[in-house]
């Protein structure tokens, strides 16, 4: 590289980082299912790359060598929430909300006062301005990206919310869903206004200077990086759309007896065993509609569709060590309707305060 260039540790982190996102960013570009999602995530790792752009190349000298670089229109902060949002958005309602453009108008005017000031300013008077407007322009973009991240937070928060709800309320595979995927992405997105928020404070009391910022950077890296990569290992997965996963209705019958009465229907024809029981089909067999049935379960019963169901075949599993099969656990669970092994062992340590193993060793003719 030419004279003034140094290419140090910190370069080197955040080239690694930047080089990882593009081509995640380029990996969600192609599966086909949940295209708007992955999309959409892909442009949010393309930001998350260019905001951590000018601390990459700022640290190997390129400012100093190059000042006309100043304005590049590369970090674009108030765009990082809004995406995030659409992206949770378009994950589990299948698309943005209503004219979901109008919220990255926030990122597209950054973006066009950046690219005003490095097309149309030229040195020395790019630098004068540089000096300048940066105490303000710092201090409404870092506003404007905590409180982004708030609201946005809290907005995919409460969609993940509703979408667990309902989909553990219909579903008895809800687990195959990634939904902690999804309950992990929010947190980490709460995780990163603290940070963003610290550093932002600290620096507006007492200035950090541009290594002292390279703590957050790398934070903004992780986060990336992590919305990337799980994202892309979800990013074919079937998700059940919000809007085809009913809330339960706000009124009906006696809920308590007509659940006692679907739950023992459903005990006696075993209709538990089926891995794809869900709402809509269970009501089919039991000729109502599937409010009615989300209802039973979550008033009468007073636990969701998926719970119920999962207990149902943990005690058949239970009642089958007792009898003294010998099968294999995984074996037996699958038989009973559980689809994965996982999920097995969660629904029955909760219906019967062990593992599997641990209760076969109990009550079991044999060990396994």
């Amino acid at each position: 590289m030419g004279a003034g260039l140094v290419f140090g540790w910190r370069s080197a982190v955040l080239l690694v980082a930047f080089v990882q996102l593009l081509l995640l960013a380029a990996a969600l570009m192609r599966p086909l299912r949940n295209r708007i999602a992955n999309r959409t995530l892909a442009a949010l790792l393309i930001v998350l790359a260019g905001q951590i752009t000018p601390w990459m190349i700022g640290f190997a000298g390129f400012y100093d060598r190059w000042q006309e670089l100043s304005f590049v229109p590369v970090a674009i902060p108030l765009a990082i929430a809004p995406l995030a949002y659409l992206y949770v958005h378009a994950l589990v309602v299948g698309a943005w909300p209503e004219r979901g453009w109008r919220h990255l108008l926030p990122g597209a005017v950054q973006f066009a006062y950046l690219a005003g000031c490095f097309l149309l300013l030229r040195q020395p008077l790019k630098n004068d301005w540089l000096v300048e407007a940066s105490v303000g322009y710092d201090l409404i973009v870092g506003t404007g990206v905590v409180v982004g991240l708030a609201a946005y937070g809290r907005a995919a928060r409460r969609l993940v919310r509703d979408y667990g709800e309902r989909l553990a309320s219909q579903r008895s595979d809800d687990h195959r869903f990634a939904l902690n995927w999804l309950i992990r992405a929010v947190a980490a997105l709460f995780l990163l206004l603290a940070v963003w928020t610290v550093y932002g404070v600290w620096d507006l009391v007492s200035p950090l200077g541009y290594r002292g910022l390279m703590g957050l950077y790398v934070a903004i890296a992780a986060f990336a990086l992590f919305l990337g990569i799980e994202g892309w290992r979800h990013a074919a997965l079937a998700f059940p759309r919000l809007t085809e996963l009913e809330p339960p209705p706000q009124a009906g019958p006696d809920w308590k007896s007509r659940a006692a009465e679907w739950a023992e229907r459903v005990r006696a024809e075993r209709l538990y065993v089926d891995p794809e029981l869900s709402v809509p089909r269970l009501a089919r067999l039991l000729a109502t509609n599937t409010a009615y049935v989300s209802r039973a379960f979550n008033e009468g019963l007073g636990q969701n569709f998926s719970t119920v169901i999962n207990r149902l075949r943990s005690e058949e599993v239970a009642r089958r060590i007792d009898g003294g099969a010998d099968a294999d656990l995984l074996d037996l669970a699958l038989d009973c309707g559980f689809s994965s092994k996982a999920s097995f062992n969660r629904a029955f340590r909760a219906a019967f305060g062990c593992s599997p193993s641990a209760y076969r060793r109990t009550h079991g003719s044999k060990s396994k």
